[in-house]
């Protein structure tokens, strides 16, 4: 009887340490049960499915922001207008995610992945496409404000950026004319130029207009695209530039800087166009050979 005891005992023991493993892999936690692979590739190689309909026929826009620093809701109207411009996706849809603050002075790249891992809802789904935009209440721990050097945005993945939210708040406060809208637009724009394959990062040139002086960045004056490095003794392989770190590290595909954009934005103002500059020629042939419009 002992024996038929101490079996039935390891025989119920054994059935709930198999129950309290598979809770704590439950296939209905989304977590667990979404395939990431596909969002976690290089900047760029999603480029064909984000501007044509062949794969996915909808795009999806997570923007997680810390809470106070969501953008503003005419940046974001503007924004999918040049996704609308640029790709063959009409059906385009933005959620909103607020977070709190990860409570940090400075933010690297891959500081900003693990709050990605831990905080994203939206990956590819079907004909879903999703892209996460996270806008950070921290600057980017490669800035340097004594030689004026600070960072505005960046990708990292195909379908991940950052927006340094904060640096764009107190370099849009430093302007009478510029506004937090001018530079939220340019440099969304900007980046998400880099997920389209602009330049030469997944969406091969047409013609040869790279700039050999700043990696994946136009050579053509006035275009979205250009790095435009005004940093007195800087040069351009400082910053804007396609950058690794250790080994294993995350490839940046582009650190946008603040210098740049704002010596940009005034140039367009002073020729009386629109502030947020467009593509160039080169940079529209080269998305429409992708699939883009």
């Amino acid at each position: 009887m002992k024996i038929y005891n101490f079996a039935f005992l390891a025989l119920f023991l054994s059935l709930a340490f198999a129950c309290s493993k598979n809770d704590n892999n439950d296939p209905t936690d989304p977590q667990q049960s979404v395939d990431k692979t596909a969002n976690l590739l290089g900047t760029g190689d999603s480029a064909n499915d984000i501007l044509s309909n062949g794969t996915f026929t909808k795009l999806l826009v997570e923007i997680a922001y810390v809470e106070g620093f969501r953008p503003a809701p005419a940046s974001i109207a503007s924004f999918e207008t040049y996704l609308k411009e640029h790709t063959f996706k009409e059906n385009i849809e933005v959620i909103y995610n607020e977070l709190p603050s990860p409570k940090k002075e400075v933010l690297s790249i891959q500081e900003i992945a693990d709050l990605e891992s831990e905080n994203r809802t939206a990956y590819n789904d079907g004909e879903t496409l999703a892209i996460y935009i996270y806008f950070a209440d921290a600057p980017s721990d490669d800035d340097d404000e004594d030689q004026g050097l600070v960072t505005l945005g960046a990708v990292y993945r195909n379908t991940s950026m950052v927006i340094h939210e904060i640096t764009v708040v107190r370099l849009a406060g430093r302007s009478l004319v510029i506004t937090e809208t001018d530079v939220e637009v340019a440099t969304l724009n900007h980046e998400f130029g880099h997920l389209f394959g602009l330049v030469n990062l997944g969406s091969t040139p047409v013609n040869n207009h790279e700039d050999p002086e700043a990696s994946n960045h136009c050579n053509v004056e006035g275009c979205l695209m250009r790095a435009e490095l005004q940093f007195g003794a800087a040069d351009k392989s400082d910053f804007a530039s396609t950058a690794k770190t250790a080994e294993g590290a995350l490839k940046v595909g582009c650190q946008l800087s603040g210098a740049s954009v704002m010596h940009l934005l005034t140039k367009q103002l002073a020729k009386g166009s629109n502030v947020t500059p467009s593509l160039d020629a080169e940079c529209m042939l080269d998305l429409q050979s992708n699939g883009g419009r």
